[in-house]
């Protein structure tokens, strides 16, 4: 069977790496990737999985009347058993294309979870809008990534019936305990083991909520509790003037390792003792996933499906609150520290939990029997 993908872009984000994984490992269809945009990080891979691409260089918020009728000439010309398509925008195009020449089985992705003013760009709003009275025609079904992005949409007039929950799934030959990897790792930031290693994998933006986590931190030093954190992702380096301002009002400048954006994800994992989330908002908040396959146990603020992902309200706070989210920390390092067998049970939970909710299998699984099930 052939599935056609329409995505906006295939630059490094969350659904651009769902959908390289789910390729990757539904290898028994064949499938044919269109960009809206351009060919991004994930283009040239897919191309040397053997898979066919296609960039109709829009410009980001600049719809094009002459690309879209490109894009319906594409896929009469690939004549596909299934379009899925990822994220608003190719919700719209994708699906209305498909629908013009003719393709019965369209299924559309929604990767957001929030809608709230203030949180949500207003075009973003708009074009949610649009695409819940179009969710009657258009689509068979709708695929979410997390229950949340499910109840928002619902509450905001898409077709309930259409929608459905598949969870995002992860490789786990890749994302696994690897003690070595991670104490390299941990000499090279001169991290020894009787150091409580904090950390957090997240690019610097508002809705990441760094502030939140900062001011925990400052809570937890107050404490006494001997620890270092390390913060991965696009910004988090000592060129950021704001971040660095805030770290040294806080007197944290000693606890604080800023490493950037970097591409050894499973072995940072590998080196947390515990990965904290501080978001203000989320969808599927993939690093904890990742972090618990590493073995690695997580705490979070309560946005999107992070409850669902760490499977334990006690290891839950509220958005915005540096308390409550510094206490969890104190628990965590409580129990590392003075309760080491339970801590051992602990990472041992973490790592089944995600084998058996959220592998790539699972994932590709569902999706295959959301295209070709019924």
């Amino acid at each position: 069977m052939k599935v056609l993908h329409v995505i906006t872009g295939l630059n490094d984000g969350g659904a651009e790496a769902v959908l390289y994984r789910l390729i990757t490992k539904s290898s028994e269809h064949t499938h044919i990737v269109v960009s809206l945009m351009d060919m991004g990080k994930y283009g040239p891979l897919l191309e040397d999985l053997g898979v066919k691409v296609f960039c109709l260089g829009m410009n980001p918020g600049k719809p094009s009347v002459g690309r879209f009728w490109k894009l319906t000439r594409l896929i009469r010309a690939e004549a596909p058993d299934a379009v899925q398509t990822w994220m608003y925008h190719s919700d719209l195009f994708g699906g209305l294309a498909a629908r013009m020449v003719g393709v019965r089985k369209i299924f559309w992705g929604i990767r957001h979870s929030t809608l709230e003013k203030g949180k949500a760009k207003r075009t973003t709003i708009a074009i949610a809008k649009v695409l819940a009275l179009l969710s009657r025609i258009v689509p068979e079904r709708i695929v979410c990534c997390a229950k949340k992005a499910l109840e928002v949409h619902s509450d905001i007039g898409y077709s309930r019936s259409k929608l459905l929950v598949i969870p995002n799934g992860y490789d786990l030959s890749k994302f696994m305990v690897d003690e070595p990897s991670g104490s390299e790792l941990r000499t090279s930031l001169c991290v020894g083991p009787e150091t409580f290693l904090l950390g957090k994998v997240g690019r610097y933006d508002p809705f990441k909520d760094h502030d939140n986590l900062l001011s925990a931190l400052y809570e937890l030093q107050l404490s006494g509790v001997d620890f270092k954190c390390l913060l991965v992702g696009r910004g988090l380096t000592t060129e950021n003037s704001e971040l660095m301002a805030r770290i040294t009002e806080l007197g944290l400048i000693e606890k604080i390792i800023l490493a950037g954006q970097r591409t050894d994800i499973p072995a940072v994992m590998n080196a947390l003792d515990l990965h904290v989330l501080s978001s203000s908002s989320e969808g599927f908040p993939n690093v904890l996933a990742e972090a618990m396959a590493c073995g690695t146990p997580a705490v979070s603020t309560d946005v999107g499906d992070a409850g669902e992902i760490v499977g334990d309200p006690a290891l839950l706070c509220s958005p915005g609150n540096p308390k409550a989210l510094s206490d969890l920390m104190l628990t965590m390092h409580s129990e590392w520290l003075e309760r080491p067998d339970e801590w051992a049970e602990r990472r041992i939970r973490c790592v089944e939990h995600i084998k058996n909710n959220f592998s790539i299998e699972r994932m590709v699984a569902a999706y295959e029997q959301c295209w070709f099930g019924d």
